[in-house]
C-alpha cells in the first residue's frame, strides 16, 4: 500500500490446510525447539540481522529478495547454527512459503488483468460515479476505491484510479482531495487488511491464522477505517492542499501506452465503427466523427466477478464458526469452494469467460491478458518466499521463542507489539511488503499459544503496521506525488497523513476487538 517497491503490492500468500480452508491451524516449526546459543548471542543475532536488511535495503538500495536472503543466513550463522543448517533452515521456510505463495498470486493477478483489460473495472466506476450526486461523490470514490482495491495491487489499482479521480473532479467541478483522498483510502485500506491481498495472506500463512476468520475481522475493520480516514478527513485535506485537478487526462483512455495496463485489452475490445452525425439548421451537417468505443462487461457481470472469491471464503467461515462439527455432501462441497485455491480460481476462470465475452475478447487477447499478469509478480513472490526462509531460521535458531517468551513477561499487548514491530520496519524500508514478512516471521511463536480469533487480529494488527508513515522511502509517495501533482509538503499532509491514519484507526480497531476475543 502504500508500498514500496513501484512492483511491490505489497505480499502475498495463504496456505491450506484443516478443511482445505483453514489456513495452517499451528504455524509450522513453531514447537519447542533447543536454542542454537546464549541468548545474548540469540538477540544480539536478531537485531544485527535487521539492522543488516534495512541498511542493505535503504543504504545500498538492495533488492529486498537478496537483502532477506543475506539477513536470514546472516542471523543463522551469527545465532549459532552450522553455515549448512542455516541454508537448510532458509531452504525450508522459502519451499513451505513459496508452495502456498505461488497459486493464489498468480491466479489473483491474472484476475486483476482479466479485470482491467476487460473493461470490467471502468463499468463498475462508471455506473457509480454515474448515479452519485456531487455530495455523494466522496462516499461514492471509497467505494470504488474499495472495490477496485479488492482483487487488484495497489500499484495497478493506482494507475487505473488515478484517470477517474481527475476525471471526476474536472466534471463535477468538487475539490480534487475530496474525490482523491477517500479512493485512496479505499484501495490502501483493502490492501492492507483484507485477504486475498498478498500482505494480509503472507501473515495469515505465517503465523497460522484463519483466512475465513480474517476475511471477515478485515472487512469490519475496513469499513470505519475508510469512512474516518477517507470522506471524513477529505474535508480537511480539501483545505490543508486546495489545487486544481491536474491536466493529465483529457478523455478516458488518453492515457493508454505502454505503461497503461488496460490499453491492450482496450485495443482488443474495440467493437465496430459507427458514425456519429451532428446536424446544424437547415439540415447542414456540421461534422462526422467515426466513434470506435470499447464494449466492456454489465455492471452486474462485473460486481459478481470481484465479490465471487470473497463471498465463498466468507460462506465457507461462517458455516465453521456456526455448526463446526456438521457434515454430508453440503459441507464438503462448501469447505472445498470456499478454500482459497478454489475460490480465487473460480473467479479468474470466471472473468476468462464473462469478463472476455462481454468485453469482446477473443481466445489470443484473454491468452496475452494472462501471460501479462504474472511477470510483475515475480518480484514479490521471490520477497516473500525470502521472508518465509527468514521466519524459519529465526525458528529453528530459538530466537522466535526467546521473544515469545519476553512479549508474554512483559505485560505488553502482542497486538501493540505486532504494530510496532511492522511500522518501524515500514518507516525504516519504505516497503509494506518487508514490513510485512519481518513482522509475521518475529511474531510467528508467539501466535502458537493465541486463539484462533486473536491470531487473525494479530495478521489485521500486522497489516496495520505495515502502511503507517509514508514518506520519501516509499515508491507510493512518489506515485501520488506524481500523479496529483503535489509538492512534497501538501503530500504529506494529504498521502501521509491518510496512510497514518488508516494504521492508527486499524490498530485501534483491533485493540478493540482484543478486549472482547481471547
Amino acid at each position: 500500500m502504500p508500498h514500496a517497491l513501484p512492483a511491490d503490492p505489497a505480499t502475498a500468500h495463504a496456505v491450506a490446510a484443516h478443511a482445505v480452508t483453514v489456513l495452517a491451524a499451528e504455524p509450522a516449526g513453531t514447537e519447542a525447539v533447543d536454542p542454537s546459543g546464549p541468548v545474548a548471542q540469540l538477540i544480539i543475532a536478531a537485531v544485527i540481522g535487521i539492522v543488516v536488511i534495512i541498511a542493505l535495503i535503504t543504504w545500498l538500495k538492495v533488492h529486498p529478495f537478496i537483502a532477506l536472503t543475506i539477513g536470514a543466513l546472516g542471523v543463522g550463522i551469527g545465532a549459532g547454527l552450522a553455515p549448512n543448517k542455516a541454508v537448510t533452515s532458509f531452504g525450508n521456510g522459502f519451499g513451505a512459503t513459496m508452495t502456498s505463495v505461488g497459486i493464489l498470486v498468480g491466479l489473483g493477478s491474472m484476475f486483476g488483468k482479466m479485470l482491467v483489460d476487460s473493461g470490467a473495472a471502468d463499468r463498475v466506476v462508471d455506473t457509480l460515479v454515474r448515479r452519485s450526486s456531487k455530495a455523494a461523490l466522496p462516499w461514492t470514490m471509497a467505494l470504488i476505491g474499495a472495490l477496485i482495491g479488492l482483487p487488484m495491487f495497489f500499484e495497478v489499482g493506482l494507475v487505473l484510479l488515478i484517470p477517474i479521480i481527475v476525471l471526476v473532479a474536472k466534471r463535477s467541478s468538487v475539490p480534487i482531495m475530496k474525490i482523491a483522498v477517500p479512493a485512496l483510502v479505499g484501495l490502501s485500506t483493502m490492501h492492507a487488511f483484507v485477504p486475498p491481498h498478498p500482505g494480509p495472506l503472507v501473515a495469515i500463512s505465517t503465523v497460522g491464522a484463519n483466512l475465513g476468520t480474517t476475511l471477515a475481522f478485515g472487512i469490519v475493520l475496513a469499513i470505519p477505517v475508510i469512512v474516518l480516514a477517507g470522506p471524513v478527513f477529505a474535508r480537511f485535506a480539501a483545505r490543508w492542499v486546495d489545487i486544481p485537478a491536474p491536466d493529465m487526462f483529457g478523455t478516458r483512455g488518453s492515457a493508454s501506452g505502454p505503461d497503461d495496463p488496460a490499453s491492450g485489452g482496450r485495443e482488443a475490445r474495440r467493437g465496430p465503427a459507427t458514425q456519429d452525425t451532428a446536424s446544424l439548421p437547415h439540415g447542414k451537417s456540421d461534422f462526422t466523427r467515426v466513434i470506435s468505443e470499447p464494449r466492456s462487461p454489465s455492471f452486474a457481470v462485473a460486481l459478481v466477478g470481484i465479490l465471487l472469491p470473497v463471498v465463498l471464503m466468507l460462506a465457507q467461515a461462517i458455516r465453521e464458526a456456526t455448526v463446526p462439527d456438521a457434515s454430508g455432501s453440503w459441507v464438503s462441497l462448501l469447505d472445498f469452494l470456499g478454500s482459497p485455491m478454489i475460490a480465487i480460481g473460480i473467479a479468474a476462470v470466471y472473468a476468462m469467460v464473462f469478463f472476455a465475452i462481454g468485453g469482446g475478447m477473443d481466445r489470443s487477447a484473454v491468452s496475452k491478458s494472462l501471460e501479462s499478469a504474472l511477470p510483475p509478480v515475480a518480484g514479490v513472490l521471490l520477497i516473500v518466499g525470502a521472508g518465509g526462509g527468514f521466519k524459519q531460521v529465526l525458528i529453528d535458531t530459538g530466537i522466535g521463542g526467546v521473544i515469545a517468551d519476553a512479549v508474554k513477561d512483559s505485560g505488553i499487548s502482542v497486538l501493540l507489539v505486532a504494530w510496532v514491530v511492522s511500522a518501524l520496519v515500514r518507516v525504516a524500508t519504505g516497503s509494506a511488503t518487508v514490513a510485512t514478512v519481518t513482522a509475521a516471521g518475529i511474531m510467528a511463536p508467539i501466535a502458537h499459544d493465541l486463539s484462533s480469533p486473536m491470531t487473525s487480529l494479530l495478521v489485521l494488527a500486522i497489516g496495520a503496521g505495515s502502511v503507517f508513515l509514508s514518506h520519501v522511502n516509499d515508491a507510493g509517495f512518489w506515485l501520488v506525488k506524481g500523479y496529483l501533482n503535489t509538492t512534497v509538503g501538501q503530500t504529506f499532509k494529504t498521502w501521509t497523513m491518510l496512510e497514518c491514519l488508516i494504521s492508527v484507526f486499524g490498530l485501534l480497531g483491533v485493540l478493540l476487538a482484543g478486549v472482547f476475543i481471547h
